[in-house]
């Protein structure tokens, strides 16, 4: 069993609502960062939703923030967003770039 956070729980929640999405994955990538063990700071979020057809991808992310307004006036301090339609997911044969590895103080040189 996985267990889910609020912060990453509450986003599944409203983005299920806000957008309708087809596909829907929310990844907490807290622990690639330099924050405690535990945080919910740093989430990849994927949709795809028949509610982005027509829509610019500015304007995808804009609604996904409007969405998650108060996280990311919270703990939420990074969001890798990945914003499709049905038809891009298929030619994008369903994947999505990977995040880079963290640049956050302990890993500078």
């Amino acid at each position: 069993m996985i267990h889910l956070g609020p912060v990453e729980q509450e986003i599944i929640t409203k983005l299920t609502s806000g957008v309708a999405p087809n596909v829907l994955e929310v990844s907490n990538e807290s622990h690639k960062h330099s924050v405690p063990p535990g945080s919910e700071s740093h989430f990849k979020v994927v949709v795809i939703s028949q509610d982005f057809n027509g829509i610019r991808l500015v304007q995808r992310h804009q609604m996904i923030y409007s969405i998650l307004a108060d996280e990311l006036a919270g703990s939420v301090h990074a969001l890798a967003l990945h914003t499709y339609t049905p038809d891009e997911w298929i030619e994008k044969r369903n994947e999505t770039p990977e995040s880079p590895n963290c640049l956050g103080s302990k890993n500078r040189t």
